[in-house]
């Protein structure tokens, strides 16, 4: 998830560098990201059915490129088990329970000031 691009790092007066945020703002700004972080962590697991129930505005496709984007960041785990008919359910890896945990007071802070 780490940005590897060779842009100046962004720092404040203070000398603050904002650098290693590129690649989690980058990754949690696009559409429904940070949704179906906040929806599959408040869950163990869910099916893919369930996570577009929580998301009814959202688009199948939408849903599915962000649960592959968060898998190969290491965000959501995919379990497929080999069933008739198949079942794939999602979950938050430790590294994206950690994600949902830091979001938690942003989420609180947009709640009360809406």
């Amino acid at each position: 998830m780490a940005d590897t691009t060779s842009s100046a790092p962004a720092c404040d007066v203070e000398g603050t560098c904002y650098c290693p945020l590129t690649g989690v703002i980058d990754t949690l700004s696009r559409k429904y990201a940070m949704q179906l972080v906040s929806i599959i962590g408040a869950h163990d697991s869910l099916r893919f059915a369930e996570i577009e129930e929580h998301l009814p505005t959202a688009s199948t496709s939408t849903i599915s490129k962000r649960l592959d984007e968060f898998e190969e960041a290491g965000l959501v785990s995919r379990t497929q088990y080999n069933e008739i008919p198949p079942r794939v359910e999602y979950a938050l890896t430790d590294e994206g329970d950690e994600i949902r945990s830091r979001l938690e007071p942003l989420l609180e802070w947009a709640t009360a000031n809406s």
